[in-house]
């Protein structure tokens, strides 16, 4: 690296640009330096992108990329080590991180914001990072940067893993019917989980052909093509007027955490990882508390899921790969951001 690097900057709503941007360096003992092989746009990059919150500058949290340079207290990686980079970095020894709750780290910082000590951090959407907490965030894999895997792979540091939350908190499993609302990203994969899982029946609402099509290949039983209280009496059909075991509330708005609450059976669990930008009302604790409805999730600890994950990912027993339905270059990220705003693509992966 010489004289700077590309990175998307978000400059204002709708306004995405790729700029030359500081190269990163090591700042602290336990950092690394890692070139980006490939990362992606995420349905939470669109709020950021449509204005509905005030970030602006560097973006992108999801990545794979290769150690280049490392700290001289970094143990668990090395230079050439090909790494997966979950989407909230964690030391990996602070109580929460020791429970399985890395991405309530008392050190955490986010990618493309500054760190616990102020030190700038960069963006997944961009050719380099600097990593901080190194050991507690990356994860080796033993692929090539040109490996046919790699899409996989950066499933895996965030949407596979968010996904995978929502199937585990809902309590998908043998014997258990589990349905999806959203048919996004973290929904397909929280259908893909529920399945492997070995959740009996997995219903996804969408609307969207394409959409229930891959939610078919992933291992959804069953496709509900509706929204709102017709939803709900498809899916009360379909469950002999019970409803299910548990819902996957994918989405994050009043109407999705209504949708969910609505299909669980009295004792069903609803496992949210939906980033709330539209919750208005709150959750109704009575219509909770007279059905014994409870409530799990959060924002997915994705580094704690990737020792599960990963080997089956590896040994080609789990593919999240189709969950990318377009491909572009970074000087074109742009392109990538309309089409997943305009819903033409599922998830964008970007390649330097």
């Amino acid at each position: 690296m010489m004289g700077g690097m590309k990175a998307a900057v978000l400059i204002g709503p709708r306004d995405l640009r790729v700029d030359e941007v500081p190269d990163p360096a090591i700042l602290t003992p336990t950092d690394a330096l890692v070139r980006i092989v490939a990362s992606c746009i995420c349905g939470s990059d669109l709020w950021h992108y449509r204005g509905f919150t005030q970030r602006t500058g560097r973006i992108g949290h999801e990545f794979v990329g290769v150690v280049e340079q490392v700290g001289a207290d970094v143990a668990t990686v090395k230079p050439d080590d090909l790494v997966i980079a979950p989407f909230v970095c964690s030391c990996g020894v602070c109580p929460p991180c020791r429970a399985g709750w890395p991405t309530s780290c008392v050190r955490m910082a986010n990618w493309g914001l500054p760190d616990a000590d102020g030190n700038p951090v960069d963006g997944g959407q961009g050719e380099y990072v600097r990593a901080p907490l190194a050991d507690g965030t990356l994860v080796a894999a033993p692929v090539q940067p040109d490996d046919d895997r790699i899409p996989a792979l950066l499933a895996l540091s965030d949407v596979m893993g968010t996904g995978h939350h929502a199937a585990v908190s809902a309590g998908a499993g043998p014997g258990a019917t589990v349905a999806v609302v959203g048919d996004g990203a973290v929904g397909l994969c929280a259908v893909l989980a529920a399945s492997r899982l070995g959740a009996d029946r997995v219903i996804l609402l969408s609307t969207h052909p394409e959409r229930a099509a891959l939610g078919s290949k992933f291992g959804a039983t069953d496709i509900v093509a509706a929204r709102g209280p017709d939803a709900t009496a498809a899916v009360t059909d379909l469950t002999d007027g019970i409803g299910v075991d548990g819902a996957c509330e994918c989405v994050g708005t009043t109407a999705s955490w209504a949708g969910a609450l609505s299909l669980v059976r009295p004792g069903g669990t609803v496992g949210y990882v939906g980033v709330p930008h539209d919750v208005k009302d709150g959750i109704p604790i009575w219509k909770m508390f007279d059905r014994n409805v409870s409530v799990r999730g959060g924002v997915a600890p994705a580094r704690r899921y990737l020792p599960d994950l990963l080997p089956e990912v590896l040994h080609g027993t789990l593919d999240p790969s189709p969950i990318f339905t377009d491909t572009v270059r970074l000087d074109d990220i742009a392109s990538g951001y309309r089409a997943m705003d305009e819903r033409r693509a599922i998830k964008v992966l970007v390649r330097p």
